[in-house]
């Protein structure tokens, strides 16, 4: 069987699905990625990937969306998404970047599946051109209701540009979010949420939990940096020397020079493996991406979520709602909420209790073995 994985050309995007991508192959079946841009990043999982839009450039995009809708580019800066078809526009733009090399691969491939990460509409594309089934990958709390209907709509000249006039026959959907924090769609394949953060050597202070105090883990993801700034680990280093805890601030590739001095108790990292980072740590504070949000839950450990746009708003409610966590602003980030992660039994409890339900969700394993039975 050959599997066309279909990302969004962002990390948040592509992450989530190489787990299943690697059930697919470990079966011996035949898995090729088609994304653009920084999910790439997907080769270094060891997975065959293709550039399907080598032009393709973030800030281009946002700019031609800047200049052909400038309503659309405001609503995107001030963004509080609740459902995700307020950005079907957005990411009917993007899609449209990437879906002709996508159709040319598929074209030449002939996959006999696709799956595709949430926002992605050329699979839809894909699958009816060729006849094959279609797998929507969840990456959180994020609900896909009326997602597909909403892109078809925007790829409307796609669809007429490839001939193709009726949806795929087969479309299914696989959901990784724990049951116990969404309203299951009963027709949704459920699977554990298996974290995949990339790889790296780890440090050699990443081997144990430090002595005699605990670890408080602290990051903001790929994009919040770039967007909205460093403001919460500033606050976190006000705070830092009034909670008897070790920081440590995993900020990737940003740039860290404007922080000043750091209390004793605060370091800062570069990329670190965040499910590496989880396993050493009491608690997590983060800007409320799905893939981060998913990862802590899977840890067990509580988690302060700070959203800052996009879908963080939704995943920050969904673990406040269950008690796996807190949520709350940037300015309300202080020393008496970072006491309360490693201090609130109730928070502790119910975050363990939650690892162990998506524990006892089917593995990527089992869901390899029923795509194959689709495709079948």
């Amino acid at each position: 069987m050959r599997a066309l994985f279909i990302a969004s050309p962002g990390v948040g995007h592509v992450f989530p699905i190489i787990p299943l991508a690697w059930a697919l192959r470990s079966a011996g079946h035949e898995v090729l990625v088609a994304t653009s841009g920084e999910a790439l990043v997907a080769s270094k999982a060891g997975l065959s990937v293709v550039d399907v839009a080598p032009e393709f450039e973030w800030e281009e995009m946002i700019a031609r969306v800047q200049r052909d809708d400038p309503a659309l580019f405001q609503q995107m800066a001030t963004m509080k998404i609740t459902d995700l078809r307020e950005v079907a526009p957005v990411f009917g733009k993007m899609t449209d970047i990437l879906i002709d090399g996508i159709v040319d691969l598929a074209d030449r491939w002939r996959p006999d599946v696709v799956v595709q990460s949430l926002l992605q509409g050329s699979g839809l594309v894909v699958g009816g051109r060729l006849g094959i089934p279609v797998l929507g990958h969840g990456f959180g709390f994020a609900r896909s209701t009326g997602m597909d209907d909403a892109l078809r709509e925007q790829l409307k000249p796609a669809f007429d540009r490839y001939g193709v006039t009726e949806p795929p026959a087969s479309v299914a959907y696989v959901d990784v979010a724990p049951p116990s924090m969404v309203t299951q769609d009963p027709a949704a394949w459920p699977m554990r949420y298996v974290p995949y953060n990339g790889g790296g050597v780890l440090p050699s202070w990443l081997r144990e939990m430090p002595a005699g105090r605990p670890r408080i883990a602290v990051t903001l993801g790929t994009v919040a940096p770039r967007v909205n700034g460093l403001g919460p680990v500033e606050r976190i280093i006000a705070a830092a020397p009034d909670v008897d805890a070790e920081f440590v601030v995993a900020l990737g590739d940003a740039d860290s020079s404007g922080l000043g001095e750091l209390p004793p108790n605060v370091h800062i990292a570069s990329w670190i493996p965040l499910n590496a980072l989880l396993e050493v740590s009491s608690a997590l504070v983060h800007h409320g991406g799905a893939g981060t949000t998913m990862t802590a839950l899977a840890a067990g450990v509580p988690q302060l979520v700070l959203p800052s746009g996009a879908d963080r708003h939704i995943n920050a409610t969904a673990v406040h709602a269950r008690g796996a966590g807190l949520s709350g602003t940037e300015e309300e980030l202080d020393a008496e909420s970072l006491r309360r992660l490693l201090t609130d039994e109730k928070l502790i409890r119910t975050a363990s209790e939650v690892s162990a339900e998506m524990a006892a969700m089917p593995s990527p394993a089992d869901v390899a073995e029923r795509v194959a039975r689709l495709v079948s």
